[in-house]
C-alpha cells in the first residue's frame, strides 16, 4: 500500500497524507546509540510512501536533529527522496544552550538564521524542504520574522516556510509581511482535541486551499490508556466502526477521522515501531461515511450536535 500525495498549497510542494514524526523516535535510547535503528524506521516509512519526516531543533533537548541526521546518513537514500521539515522558535533551558535562562519564544531574524544553520549541520543536509515557526511568539515583530524567513529562502537553505500552532489572525499577520506563501499551519487535531474545527483555523486553511499539518492525530495514545467516561464512549463507537469496516484497527479509524476532514489534513504520526508505520498507511484509504464521522464526534462531545 502506498500513501497518496496531495499539494499542500497551490504554490507549495506535494506531500504524502502521512508524515513520519521524529519527536518520539529520536527520544528513544535505541535511536541515541544506534543510527541503524533510525534508518530502519526511515526505510519503512519511505517504503509505504511516507517520504517526509517532521523534526524540530528543540527535540530531545536539542540533540534530536543530530540523532536524526545520523539515521539519515545510515539510511543513505537520495536527498530528494525524502522531504525534511523542521521547526524553530522555541528556546528551552538545556545543557547545549547555556544562554537560555528561561523557556521562551524567539522568532527574530537572528534566531531563525542561526537555527537553520544549526539544523542543517545536525541533519547533514544543505537545505530544509520546509521550515515552520514552532509557536506563536507574543513578541513577534512580523517584519523581522518575515525578513528572517526570506533570508534563509533566498540563500537556498529553505525551500518553503510555514507556521505551527498559529491562530488565524497570527498567520494572517505574518503572511501580510511576506511575498512568499506560508504553505501550512501545523496544529493539534484529534478526536480528543477539536478546537481548530471551531476557532477558524481549519476554515482558514480550507478557504486558502492549504492543507494543515496535524500533530498528535492519535491524541498521544490517550484514547487507548484513559479510563475516563469520554474515552470509554469513543472506544465503543470506534469498535462499531471497526465492525463495519472489516480488518481495520482503532488507530486507523482515529487517523481516518482526522484525514476525512474537508481541509485535507496531512497527519504527522510519531512512532518507533515499524509495524505501526506500515499499519498507519492503510488509514489513508479508509473512508468514514458522514454518520460514522458524526457518531465519533458525538461520543467525544458527550451530546448530539445542536
Amino acid at each position: 500500500m502506498t500513501i497518496p500525495t496531495i499539494d499542500i498549497h497551490p504554490d507549495g510542494p506535494s506531500m504524502p497524507r502521512l508524515v513520519l514524526g521524529a519527536w518520539r523516535l529520536v527520544d528513544t535510547q535505541e535511536a541515541r546509540v544506534n543510527p541503524r535503528f533510525v534508518a530502519e524506521r526511515i526505510e519503512a516509512a519511505v517504503d509505504v510512501g511516507m517520504n517526509a519526516i517532521d523534526s524540530a531543533d528543540v527535540y530531545a533537548k536539542y540533540e534530536g536533529e543530530r540523532i536524526l541526521g545520523a539515521g539519515l546518513a545510515e539510511w543513505n537514500g537520495p536527498r530528494d527522496g525524502i522531504q525534511i521539515i523542521s521547526k524553530c522558535g522555541i528556546a528551552t533551558v538545556a545543557r547545549t544552550r547555556p544562554q537560555h535562562r528561561i523557556k521562551h519564544y524567539n522568532s527574530t531574524k537572528q534566531h531563525i538564521v542561526a537555527s537553520v544553520e544549526s539544523s542543517l549541520t545536525a541533519l547533514g543536509t544543505d537545505y530544509l524542504d520546509v521550515l515552520l515557526i514552532h509557536r506563536p511568539d507574543p513578541r513577534m515583530d512580523a517584519d523581522d520574522t518575515a525578513d528572517g524567513l526570506d533570508t534563509v529562502c533566498r540563500a537556498g537553505k529553505v525551500l518553503h516556510v510555514g507556521v505551527s500552532n498559529f491562530k488565524p489572525h497570527q498567520l494572517s499577520l505574518l503572511q501580510s509581511r511576506l511575498d512568499r506563501p506560508l504553505i501550512t499551519n501545523q496544529v493539534e487535531f484529534s478526536i480528543l482535541q477539536t478546537d481548530v474545527m471551531y476557532d477558524g483555523t481549519l476554515d482558514q486553511c480550507q478557504r486558502a486551499r492549504v492543507s494543515p499539518m496535524i500533530w498528535s492525530p492519535l491524541a498521544g495514545g490517550q484514547l487507548f490508556s484513559s479510563k475516563e467516561a469520554r474515552e470509554n464512549r469513543i472506544r465503543k463507537v470506534i469498535a462499531q466502526v471497526e465492525n463495519r469496516h472489516k480488518g481495520v484497527s482503532s488507530a486507523q479509524v482515529m487517523l481516518a477521522w482526522v484525514l476525512n476532514h474537508p481541509s485535507d489534513p496531512i497527519a504527522v504520526v510519531g512512532t518507533a515501531r515499524v509495524d505501526r508505520i506500515r499499519s498507519y498507511a492503510a488509514a489513508c484509504d479508509l473512508q468514514l461515511d458522514r454518520q460514522e464521522w458524526f457518531a465519533i464526534l458525538e461520543a467525544a462531545q458527550g451530546t448530539p450536535v445542536p
